[in-house]
């Protein structure tokens, strides 16, 4: 027998008929000694070995191709028959690799870990919680305090504080319904913007084959760029648009529309009764739109409040670029 660490007592117990030796676990010295340790000692748990087992497979993951040869030398350096229990080997270890032990992150980091601008809340939180498990001793008084402080949502952050101290779960379990009420508001707004522009391309793919199949049909003049809304957000009502312009055409409520212009063509077969002209359908005004938008917000139609259908959302875009979008024409 070899010169060895281990004492006799060790090398006389015999390896259990079926254990698997833990040569996939490797320390190459430059991973933090204490996950090394605690990721071993899980793995001998599991196979259900005492501590003498233990000492015989730990050299194990000090050996192979991509371990430093130091490593190596300072295990079989340690002085014969010094190695009693696992305990030992343990110390040795931790004391030899040291200075590779993570030093633990103070809570002041938290507060470097704000949302940033545009960044969802779902993404802002995954950061602070990964951050979160980096803290030894965190209290959920600090860990609630730093996720207010680095919040860019304000309904999320008076929600809050209206609390002196949220636990970690209350936490988690809250904001729950602001990411799902933000995710789906921008699925909404997205989905908004690809309807506004489609349309229109596909309405000008079906006049292109008309016009195909037309002799000598006089030429038009080209397109405009598909319209959008003033406004990124609708408020839901609880009748078609057309329905709800019938019912407060006469009260003075909505401002007289832009005149059309000649540019869009004209088609007989689409009427706007908002605009009393030809060119589109009065469903798919957006002058019609904004206005009825504009009116809703200012308070307008507060007569005419079985109408409208109050959004579950709890943030509307305010649409500050509705103020260069207005100057906007047809």
């Amino acid at each position: 027998m070899g010169v060895t660490p281990f004492h006799r007592s060790i090398l006389e117990v015999r390896l259990p008929k079926h254990f698997d030796k833990p040569t996939d676990m490797r320390y190459d010295g430059t991973q933090d000694p204490l996950e090394h340790l605690t990721a071993f000692e899980a793995r001998m748990n599991l196979e259900g070995v005492g501590d003498e087992v233990r000492c015989r497979a730990f050299p194990v993951t000090l050996a192979g191709p991509a371990i430093r040869p130091g490593i190596t030398r300072w295990f079989n350096g340690l002085p014969q028959g010094s190695i009693y229990s696992f305990s030992d080997i343990s110390r040795a270890f931790l004391a030899q690799f040291t200075t590779r032990i993570a030093k633990a992150k103070n809570p002041i980091n938290l507060l470097r870990i704000t949302q940033r601008q545009g960044e969802p809340t779902r993404k802002y939180l995954d950061r602070f919680n990964d951050e979160c498990l980096e803290i030894d001793g965190l209290t959920d008084s600090v860990a609630s305090l730093c996720l207010t402080n680095g919040l860019l949502n304000e309904n999320f952050r008076k929600h809050l504080t209206t609390k002196p101290v949220w636990t970690m779960h209350e936490i988690q379990t809250v904001t729950k319904e602001y990411i799902n009420d933000e995710e789906v508001s921008r699925v909404v707004a997205a989905n908004k913007r690809q309807s506004s522009y489609s349309q229109p391309r596909q309405q000008g793919n079906g006049e292109r084959l008309k016009e195909q199949t037309r002799e000598k049909a006089p030429s038009k003049a080209p397109r405009p760029f598909p319209r959008v809304g003033k406004f990124t957000n609708y408020t839901p009502l609880t009748l078609p648009i057309v329905k709800v312009y019938q019912q407060i055409a006469k009260k003075g409520i909505l401002p007289k529309p832009r005149p059309l212009k000649d540019r869009m063509g004209g088609d007989k077969n689409l009427y706007c009764d908002y605009h009393k002209g030809y060119g589109h359908q009065t469903q798919d005004c957006f002058d019609l739109k904004d206005a009825l938008e504009q009116a809703i917000r200012e308070g307008k139609l507060a007569a005419f409040s079985h109408l409208i259908r109050e959004p579950r959302r709890r943030y509307r875009d305010q649409d500050e670029e509705g103020k260069t979008c207005s100057e906007k024409r047809r």
